[in-house]
């Protein structure tokens, strides 16, 4: 799973959700989840994301229930068909239910904050764990965008705190990614701070997951002349940019909405680095 491939893996997003900010409810229906899965996997994802909560800000909670019958059946199918899944959920009975239906990786918004029995669910797994940066749930998490020693730095420092909390539960160093948490109690002049400032991240010595997909601050940088953001659906031009700026980060994955787009930008990427590469020999 981490071993290189020469560029980023791509996880492709499935939102088993009503209220996702950029394709809630369209996937909600099992069938509709798993048809969507596969359609990501035909267009090259490495890695499928289900989640079963929306994490947008102003995002109320669902029941554990309700999460539960959203994401493990789209998981058993998807799992079936030879994809590797990882589950996005801060709750550790998701997380072990779907660990226990053939999750690979358990992608924690949270790090750990929001129920820190997770840390004790995957370390008694053999699954990977993403502790992403985070502060509160989405409900009012944009309250929580002062950082007293500069966004990078904090961030850089309040990863480390989770880093450590996954070792102290047990989780083998070599299972845990470090997500910078893009949208997660920022601004949108601090997402792209800590877009600049990714090497002080991959510094903790970690693999590294990177989720900007259609988030809001590309809404702005392309808001039209009256500051309307650009509509959710629109900002795939303005991602790639992104995408090329990830690759050659090293980033270890990234989380995306549209598949086939970002392994086209990765493979004209890729293909200019070598030609260059090459004349550098």
């Amino acid at each position: 799973m981490f071993a290189p491939i020469g560029r980023p893996r791509v996880m492709g997003i499935v939102n088993v959700t009503p209220d996702s900010f950029s394709d809630g409810g369209r996937f909600l229906a099992t069938d509709d989840a798993v048809s969507h899965g596969h359609e990501l996997l035909a267009d090259g994802a490495d890695i499928l994301d289900i989640g079963g909560e929306s994490t947008r800000p102003g995002a109320t909670r669902p029941l554990v229930g309700d999460e539960l019958a959203r994401v493990i059946p789209v998981i058993e199918e998807l799992v079936g068909a030879g994809a590797v899944i990882s589950v996005d959920t801060m709750r550790a009975e998701v997380a072990e239910a779907a660990v226990a239906a053939g999750a690979r990786i358990v992608n924690d918004v949270s790090g750990g904050l929001a129920d820190p029995r997770i840390l004790e669910v995957v370390a008694d797994s053999e699954a990977a764990y993403v502790a992403m940066h985070w502060r509160a749930h989405g409900a009012t998490m944009q309250r929580f965008t002062e950082y007293a020693d500069g966004v990078v730095a904090s961030v850089r420092a309040e990863l480390e705190a989770r880093l450590d909390a996954g070792l102290a539960a047990g989780i083998p160093e070599g299972r845990i990614v470090l997500d910078p948490g893009l949208g997660f109690s920022k601004t949108a002049d601090q997402n792209w701070e800590l877009l600049r400032g990714l090497d002080r991240v991959a510094d903790l010595g970690r693999p590294i997951l990177v989720g900007a997909s259609r988030k809001a601050f590309l809404g702005l940088l392309l808001a039209d002349g009256d500051g309307r953001p650009r509509p959710v659906g629109e900002r795939e031009s303005a991602h790639a940019a992104i995408t090329v700026h990830l690759a050659r980060a090293g980033v270890w994955c990234t989380r995306v909405h549209d598949v086939r787009a970002t392994r086209d930008v990765l493979a004209a990427a890729q293909r200019l680095d070598d030609l260059e590469r090459r004349d550098q020999q």
